[in-house]
């Protein structure tokens, strides 16, 4: 499956999810809800991976956690804010060149329709 096909299956997740819930609850009930629909999409899933930062000859263990990873090349960020902010890209973007992944989605959940909290990024490898 190619990385559009895997974007287009997180997309679909993502509203039917929020159709489902609406906004208001916390990151976790909805990570936790991609992952049940993307799985029985057939896709891979991991949660809160650990990122290592790797400084010089080191790996360093800062606490930074990535939400989601499916299929290890698209990372999901989950947000319930007001809006999203450009700290919040800036940390995809972050993590999108720290784990070698060339896409990511920044979802905000807390919005009135799930069009309006998709954000898309592509780390220009």
């Amino acid at each position: 499956m190619d990385i559009e096909e895997i974007a287009s299956k997180i997309v679909s997740a993502s509203i039917k999810v929020h159709t489902a819930l609406g906004p208001g609850l916390l990151e976790s009930a909805y990570q936790k809800c991609m992952k049940y629909e993307l799985n029985n999409e057939g896709l891979r899933i991991e949660c809160e991976v650990i990122l290592p930062i790797k400084y010089e000859d080191i790996k360093i263990d800062a606490g930074y956690r990535i939400d989601m990873i499916v299929e290890d090349s698209i990372i999901i960020e989950h947000k319930t804010v007001e809006k999203l902010l450009p700290v919040h890209e800036a940390q995809l973007l972050t993590y999108l060149k720290m784990k070698n992944c060339k896409l990511g989605f920044l979802l905000n959940w807390n919005v009135p329709r799930m069009k309006y909290g998709i954000k898309r990024m592509v780390n220009n490898l």
